[in-house]
């Protein structure tokens, strides 16, 4: 074993076959059950916020990584050091907590000045996932620290790495980018706070401080972001020029005052949990815990210990007392995303929960009361559902004492320019790309298109167009194929245009849409050939020159 294709689990892994010691590298090892660190990491956020808890945990994986790095130097015969310095993807992989695959830069020489990675089947997103549904960050805190750690001890100097993409944010895949401290432009080295300390050295209130400060500066961020991009938001954050969905912003802010159960439907990517997380804010909850939890990411066997919390020894793997979401949020707001995917031996279990205020652990007899304000969401119509059978009557009503329902992007166009111009700045900020605005031709294009993503779609979009676009403004050609393909609409809003410009336009769209093909385009229009080469050549077209 003299390289990096040679790392073998079998001959890194050292122990007795009847117990004892595990040694990994020559150190010491433990086996931790996932599902307990996910545990220990809802707990922590519970206690301490989302930013201390990252911290926390990525100074941890900085610390894992660095003892790594310093292990593996000996513990293999490396024939080049430089395999080495690379290995730590390949450690990662062997111990089972993400599958790395390395995207090779060819375009260096000498030891790379900076790393960058796509992970897959990450335990720290799952485990995010199934405890605290989906983040408005990416969550694989221990594992970028690792990563740091490691690639910090081989390069002898500090380098940090940043998830870009991350399951538990809803992407596809996880993708981290490392460079050195220097390189970090003066904004992301705001974050580098979560390293700031090598191998957990220094005290848990410096780090609590010093996140605290970086929490106030990202909302001074956002705020100059929204200037800079000419979006007035929402004192909550929001984008709401449209009609429909400032009246659901105002009626959440007169449901927030009343303490009551509130049920937010709408499709997918519509903004649902932000919604949610504004009724908290403006709640005399508010300086109490906000949790959410994805029902359809929990499995039916553990969703009631999750809620409810379970008694030692009620099932196999019950080895301690544990309260559930219920107990977590006393005081506080709990968001059932997702409710109407809670199997029918459940939601009666729920029904009672939230009439006695009260829950009964898994394994217990006796019951404890909590104070809970209930936001539940769903993209499902629970009125249909319940007609079929598949949803109780008796808890739709009960979770519907007022409903908000989020309108989808498609019917409220006046937001999806506004929205993108913000969304623009955010991604062309975190991606260190100077994209200032959107051509014509772009910006006709996003509001041709129907968004069935909504604002998740369109948030993706932007994105990949920021990523692609050459110039200083997202073209046309930057954005998706789909939407670069949405036929103009026939519905005329403003001021009425030429029956003449209409046809020209749809005539071209179709075109474009079937990739240049006239014989389809003809059929699909329902003309001739001829007629369709007599139009593209007076309009000029590039297709009437074949």
């Amino acid at each position: 074993m003299a390289g990096l294709e040679g790392l073998d689990l079998r001959e890194l892994l050292a122990f007795e076959p009847k117990g004892g010691v595990i040694r990994f590298a020559g150190q010491r090892a433990l086996l931790m059950d996932p599902v307990a660190l996910g545990l220990l990491r809802k707990e922590l956020i519970g206690m301490l916020g989302m930013t201390a808890a990252r911290g926390i945990f990525t100074r941890l994986g900085y610390a894992h990584g660095w003892r790594t790095a310093e292990a593996m130097k000996t513990a293999v015969p490396w024939t080049d050091e430089a395999e080495w310095r690379r290995a730590g993807g390949r450690l990662h992989t062997l111990m089972g907590q993400v599958r790395v695959e390395r995207i090779e830069r060819t375009d260096k020489d000498g030891p790379e000045p900076f790393a960058e990675a796509q992970w897959n089947d990450s335990y720290e997103a799952e485990q995010h996932l199934l405890h605290l549904g989906q983040a408005d960050q990416p969550v694989c805190w221990s594992l970028t620290g690792f990563a740091s750690g490691y690639l910090s001890y081989c390069n002898n100097k500090p380098i940090y790495c940043a998830e870009l993409k991350c399951v538990g944010h809803g992407d596809a895949l996880c993708h981290i980018v490392g460079r050195p401290e220097e390189e970090w432009s003066t904004e992301c080295k705001e974050f580098l706070r979560f390293y700031e300390t090598q191998c957990m050295e220094g005290v848990l209130g410096q780090v609590t401080e010093a996140l605290r400060q970086t929490e106030r500066k990202l909302r001074a961020k956002r705020q100059s972001l929204a200037r800079v991009s000419g979006v007035t938001e929402d004192p909550a954050g929001m984008v709401a020029r449209s009609e429909a969905m400032q009246r659901v912003l105002n009626l959440a802010r007169r449901s927030a005052k009343v303490d009551t159960t509130i049920l937010v439907t709408g499709e997918s990517g519509v903004g649902k949990e932000r919604i949610a997380r504004l009724i908290h804010d403006e709640s005399g909850r508010a300086h109490k815990a906000f949790i959410a939890v994805n029902c359809a990411a929990v499995t039916e066997s553990l969703l009631e210990s999750e809620l409810f919390g379970h008694a030692k020894g009620a099932f196999t793997g019950a080895t301690h007392d544990r309260p559930g979401l219920f107990e977590a949020a006393h005081g506080g707001t709990l968001f059932l995303d997702e409710v109407g995917e809670v199997p029918p031996a459940m939601q009666a279990k729920l029904l009672r929960a939230l009439q006695e205020r009260e829950v009964r652990r898994v394994g217990e007899n006796n019951s404890r009361k909590v104070d809970v304000r209930v936001v539940a969401a769903t993209n499902r119509e629970l009125s249909e559902e319940v007609r079929l059978g598949r949803f109780r009557q008796d808890l739709f009503y009960r979770l519907r004492v007022i409903e908000l329902r989020i309108p989808p992007l498609r019917e409220r166009k006046e937001d999806i320019l506004p929205l993108t111009r913000l969304l623009l700045a955010e991604a062309g900020e975190r991606l260190g790309r100077r994209v200032n605005g959107l051509s014509p031709d772009a910006a006709e294009q996003l509001l041709r298109y129907s968004w069935p993503g909504n604002v998740r779609e369109l948030g993706n979009a932007i994105e990949r167009a920021v990523v692609l676009c050459e110039g200083p403004r997202v073209e046309r050609d930057d954005l998706p194929e789909e939407v670069r393909a949405a036929p103009p609409s026939l519905v005329p809003t403003g001021n009425p245009r030429r029956l003449e410009d209409m046809e020209k336009e749809y005539i071209l769209a179709v075109l474009a849409q079937n990739g240049g093909n006239r014989s389809r385009t003809a059929e699909q229009l329902d003309i001739g050939v001829a007629t369709l080469y007599r139009k593209l050549k007076q309009y000029g077209h590039p297709e009437a020159a074949h």
